[in-house]
């Protein structure tokens, strides 16, 4: 596990379901569509509580989330990515889509192509 990992709350598939009002059938489809990531944390999958504000995934999230994608970068790697400090935008990328920097995320995440 990753040392971004150990120092965040992490929601299981439970609690997310209860937070969005959905089936776990329906938190699968936000998982493949990339509306949301997860990662394994303690033996099971586990969604960060960044990822969710105002009780909704993040803004922004899905379409980082998909350029990550895009340029192979998935799974633990994004998941690292995500929520680790970047220096092009002065702190981790979660951070900045919580402020509603998506642009900035999107530039710093374009960078890693290079």
């Amino acid at each position: 596990m990753s040392e971004h990992f150990s120092s965040r709350e992490w929601l299981t598939f439970t609690q997310v379901c209860e937070l969005l009002g959905v089936s776990k059938n329906k938190l699968r489809r936000l998982l493949e569509d990339r509306y949301l990531l997860a990662a394994q944390v303690d033996g099971e999958p586990r969604i960060p509580a960044d990822f969710f504000k105002n009780g909704e995934p993040l803004p922004g999230l899905r379409g980082t989330l998909t350029l990550l994608a895009d340029m192979g970068l998935e799974g633990e790697e994004a998941m690292n990515w995500m929520l680790s400090e970047d220096s092009a935008l002065g702190e981790a990328p979660v951070a900045a889509l919580q402020r509603g920097h998506k642009t900035s995320v999107r530039k710093s995440a374009q960078l890693l192509a290079f």
